[in-house]
């Protein structure tokens, strides 16, 4: 099976100031698809840089990042967008949802980007809220909804193009212990069904839902555990 994310010695540097800050230091990981994996590591480890890179939100300075094949540095501006829009379904801390709109309309921001017609767009964007049990809540505005409900129009506004890739920023870090449960419980259900989900955390029990942990330690890849061992 072709490996759906390769990267092989990934470097990133940042200039702040007359200092480089390296962020990356050569990491080489592959996903496979199906897989769920976490990204964990103290603040500064760069797990959030990797991250951007992943989602193609930024670049590395050296090294290679293939996503099904495809030499992500190789990509244009446009091309790199619409990787983000079809490949990628973002899920953040903060939810990221426009205040003004409702669940439905939120949801169906991804489907407005790459053109699917009006009709289309609103049927697919309703399954995907009930998927996420909203179906109830649709024409919610953001302010109208809990934190958890919020979180779940994210994660319908990330499922709703079908991508190769859900991609989890601290996906609890707003929310109670129990809410944060029932948004985990989602991320395990979608998981069985086949999505590939690689989730950034700084939570040991979040984490541990995965199937894979990568630690992160100043820019590398500390160690690598999966549920039948460790891998140094």
């Amino acid at each position: 099976m072709e490996s759906l994310i390769e990267v092989k010695d990934l470097t990133k540097t940042y200039q702040v100031g007359q200092v480089e800050v390296k962020a990356l230091r050569g990491i080489d990981m592959t996903v496979m698809p199906n897989e769920y994996t976490a990204i964990m590591g103290p603040s500064g480890s760069g797990k959030s840089t990797l991250m951007n890179i992943i989602g193609c939100l930024d670049t590395p300075s050296g090294g290679i990042y293939r996503l099904h094949g495809v030499n992500v540095e190789d990509m244009n501006d446009n091309q790199l967008a619409e990787t983000r829009n079809r490949e990628i379904g973002f899920v953040f801390q903060t939810f990221n949802l426009l205040p003004r709109s409702t669940a439905l309309q939120n949801v169906e921001l991804p489907l407005i980007y790459n053109g699917t017609p009006a009709r289309q767009r609103k049927e697919r964007s309703k399954y995907t809220l009930e998927i996420v049990g909203l179906a109830d809540r649709m024409h919610h505005k953001p302010n109208e909804l809990s934190g958890g409900q919020r979180q779940r129009v994210a994660i319908a506004r990330a499922l709703v193009n079908n991508p190769a890739i859900i991609l989890a920023d601290e996906p609890t870090g707003n929310l109670d212990s129990a809410t944060g449960e029932e948004i985990m419980q989602i991320f395990d259900k979608l998981h069985q069904e086949g999505n590939t989900i690689i989730l950034i955390t700084h939570e040991e029990y979040i984490a541990d839902r995965a199937k894979r942990i990568i630690r992160l330690l100043d820019g590398k890849i500390e160690q690598e555990e999966r549920k039948e061992g460790i891998v140094n």
